[in-house]
């Protein structure tokens, strides 16, 4: 009768904390969806001033994120000085990217679009994967351009992280957050999460400006410029023009989009170093340096076997190559040509590359440089052990210890996400799609690179004509990749709720 009792009164306790362990969720649900709807307000101005002003296109979508968001928050507010412990913190950060694609897509459904392309537009916006279903991009309203850009670079950052930084006044443990966006664990640079946050976001900044300025000196319009230099940051790869890159003649755009593809893809942390007076931390991370050998030695090659198979020169060679290895490398997407014209060795070249990504606290997506590095330390510890087995060999990463649950971690994030990628290659197929577009279908959209391989969704092509199934499949895989995967399938395990 006690036992029943007590188990009873748990069980009351349990359920009557609900409420409460939801509240907070939805307090922070409710600000992200209010601060996008807010952000509407930029492409309506925009609309309002065209000649063919269609307003309704963002009003509504705007009046429909804040009025859902300001009820929310009204409704939550009175626990808005809790705390997220460490479970609310992934159910916040699986929710926003799940939810904020939706209101991110009324707009293009109020463009024309069908509900399957407006929310596989909105994830590859806010992802920054840049896969897109649009065609006909030149004559699309400035507007609606400058959103999908728009969506691109609030993505970069994380929308969440954005979240934290507008709302520093609330101790809702901004560094838990950073923690379930990735699988990533790096050291905490900052100890105040807002004032972490805030100096990422004016580094964002500034270096967007930069890129939009240079952009606009060396030949592009304004518009284009502010557009290319939003997702040139965030590593996104959304165009205004049909062709992407290759619209742009001079040499010099596409070297100053190299240059900020790389920036994009360089831990922010080792920016923030580099203010606070380290100045040789590019040079000294194991990851910066990797991933600059890697695109030099990439484009080299191919930019002197392209020389071989083609008419170009050599330099026009090496310019189209570098640029596209730093395009898919940095999972950008940006194409300045064709590449898979260039022959089958060169396709399976730029397929191995689409896994790779750039560095771990950066806009990329993909596996990422530091986990390619342990993996490389594991095998080779493995290796050594192998022909001596009681040689004492130290897992090390930038002369430091690594630890036993970082590098089992690394294991399983690879695993999982090559076995993601596997999976949604075959529902792929399963909806009718050839080999090689379901296979690097899934492949662009684990990695957020952007373009595919093949004629179809390749460089030269887009989403436009798959299946809606395949949309479906594409959109969700995504925004798995955005999150490594690993953030969804703690929340889907049993044990998290209990």
């Amino acid at each position: 009768m006690n036992n029943r009792s007590s188990t009873g009164s748990q069980a009351g306790r349990r359920n009557a904390s609900v409420p409460g362990q939801v509240n907070p969720v939805v307090y922070i649900l409710s600000l992200l969806v209010l601060g996008l709807g807010a952000t509407m307000v930029i492409p309506l101005l925009v609309e309002w001033a065209a000649p063919d002003a269609h307003p309704t296109m963002f009003a509504v979508p705007m009046l429909a994120a804040m009025g859902t968001g300001i009820v929310l928050f009204a409704a939550t507010r009175s626990d808005a000085d809790l705390e997220l412990d460490h479970r609310q913190a992934f159910i916040v950060t699986a929710g926003s990217w799940t939810i904020l694609p939706v209101f991110a897509a009324i707009p293009f459904v109020f463009a024309g679009l069908s509900w399957t392309d407006a929310i596989f537009e909105a994830a590859s916006g806010l992802t920054t994967t840049g896969s897109t279903v649009v065609q006909g991009l030149d004559a699309w309203p400035a507007s609606l351009l400058l959103w999908r850009s728009f969506l691109q670079w609030i993505g970069g950052v994380g929308i969440i992280v954005t979240a934290v930084a507008l709302l520093p006044f609330m101790r809702v443990g901004g560094m838990q957050l950073f923690k379930a966006e990735s699988s990533d664990h790096s050291e905490k640079f900052e100890a105040r999460a807002h004032v972490f946050v805030v100096r990422i976001l004016v580094i964002y900044l500034c270096m967007t400006a930069g890129c939009a300025a240079l952009y606009a000196v060396f030949g592009m319009t304004g518009f284009d410029a502010i557009n290319h230099a939003m997702t040139t940051l965030s590593t996104g790869g959304f165009s205004t023009h049909d062709a992407s890159f290759a619209f742009f003649e001079p040499r010099a755009l596409h070297a100053i989009a190299i240059v900020f593809m790389i920036a994009g893809a360089i831990p922010f942390v080792a920016y923030m170093k580099f203010l606070d007076g380290q100045r040789t931390i590019f040079l000294r991370d194991p990851q910066v340096r990797s991933l600059l050998v890697l695109l030099a030695a990439v484009s080299l090659v191919l930019g002197l076997w392209h020389a071989t198979q083609s008419e170009d020169g050599l330099g026009q060679s090496i310019i189209y190559a570098a640029f596209n290895v730093v395009s898919v490398v940095t999972t950008t997407g940006f194409a300045s040509t064709d590449y898979t014209a260039w022959g089958s060795a060169t396709i399976a070249t730029f397929f191995a590359l689409t896994f790779l990504g750039g560095c771990t606290g950066s806009t990329s997506g993909g596996v990422k440089t530091y986990r390619i590095l342990v993996l490389f330390q594991v095998v080779r510890r493995h290796l050594m052990l192998t022909v001596m087995p009681s040689r004492v060999v130290a897992r090390t990463f930038d002369g430091r210890r690594l630890e036993e649950d970082a590098w089992i971690g690394v294991l399983v994030m690879v695993v999982v996400f090559l076995a993601t990628f596997l999976l949604f290659a075959l529902g792929l197929a399963m909806t009718g799609l050839d080999f090689m577009t379901a296979l690097s279908g899934s492949a662009t959209a684990i990695t957020n690179v952007g373009p595919g391989l093949g004629d179809i969704i390749g460089p030269a092509g887009n989403f436009s004509t798959l299946p809606d199934t395949a949309k479906w499949l594409l959109s969700a895989e995504m925004v798995l990749g955005r999150l490594e995967v690993l953030t969804f399938l703690v929340v889907c395990l049993p044990s998290f709720w209990d």
